[in-house]
């Protein structure tokens, strides 16, 4: 929430002016683009009945919410309601258009309304994974916190492993590039996202290697057995990452804040992501020295 919109929230409703597609989240179920609002529903009504949908079919939603409980039938008498004070074609099987209606502690909105569709679910079914990766839903979160507006945004994940992170960042529309210094993991990681009809180059590439500038670097530690970094060589990765990335995205098991700090970042914000007794952080970064390219 504070990366994509700039405020929390503390129900299950958030007021934007930002508007943001609901199937980029995992933790958002819908949108209602609000056109009318009134303090009543007789007051929504009388603006609604200014709506005119020429040329397109429509079907009206009712939006349930924790903070008001309506009937079922109570639901669909409002939708009916609503629907016969718009001067157009109603269709419930196959509208072009979907409307909602929503009645927030006695507050009542009408708008378009769109529903999120899980893709981040869909990419569970890759046809490589590996062990100590990121989870589909874990990783759209991350990809969403790290670039929250993608427009002209040049992106690296440079540690890709299986290419969790790049699917879900190409599924969106992110112009991302990948790399990683082992070499066997790749082929997977290319298998993925074609799997997906996606592309993008993939390389493999040591970090201390890697010379071209992006916006946003988004990094998740190597952490399992085979892979146990020393904060020397936590050291070295991030110093690279601030040479090439103006922001960096550092997802970990462990506290690396120190190391964060030496590498040369400040850090602007973090989470953290529970599965069980297994936590992950999400630090987000942006280099307070200045980075020369040689």
């Amino acid at each position: 929430m504070r990366s994509l919109f700039g405020c929390e929230s503390e129900t299950s409703i958030l007021e934007s002016a930002v508007k943001i597609d609901p199937s980029r989240s995992p933790f958002m179920k819908e949108r209602i683009g609000v056109i009318y609002e009134g303090d009543s529903l007789q007051d929504l009504l009388v603006n609604v009945a200014t709506l005119h949908v020429p040329g397109e079919t429509f079907k009206v939603l009712y939006v349930k919410n924790g903070s008001v409980k309506e009937t079922f039938e109570r639901r669909r008498a409002i939708e009916r309601e609503v629907g016969l004070q718009i001067n157009g074609v109603v269709d419930l099987q196959q509208p072009q258009r979907l409307y909602g209606v929503m009645n927030i502690n006695g507050r009542w909105i009408f708008g378009d309304y769109v529903e999120g569709e899980s893709v981040w679910f869909r990419h569970q079914q890759k046809p490589n994974h590996y062990s100590t990766a990121l989870s589909t839903r874990v990783a759209r979160a991350v990809v969403n916190i790290a670039i929250p507006d993608p427009n002209g945004v040049k992106v690296i994940d440079p540690c890709c492993g299986i290419g969790t992170v790049l699917v879900e960042a190409l599924s969106m529309g992110i112009d991302i590039v990948g790399s990683d210094n082992n070499p066997v993991i790749l082929a997977g990681t290319r298998a993925n996202i074609k799997h997906f009809g996606l592309s993008c180059e993939v390389k493999f590439l040591d970090m201390q290697n890697i010379t071209n500038h992006y916006d946003v670097a988004i990094i998740d530690l190597p952490y399992n057995l085979c892979s146990v970094l020393s904060p020397e060589e936590q050291l070295e990765m991030l110093q690279s990452a601030r040479r090439f990335a103006d922001k960096v995205v550092v997802v970990t098991v462990e506290r690396v804040d120190e190391v964060l700090l030496e590498a040369g970042f400040e850090i602007l914000d973090r989470g953290v992501a529970k599965k069980g007794g297994f936590t992950r952080e999400v630090i987000v970064c942006r280099s307070r020295i200045p980075s020369y390219t040689v």
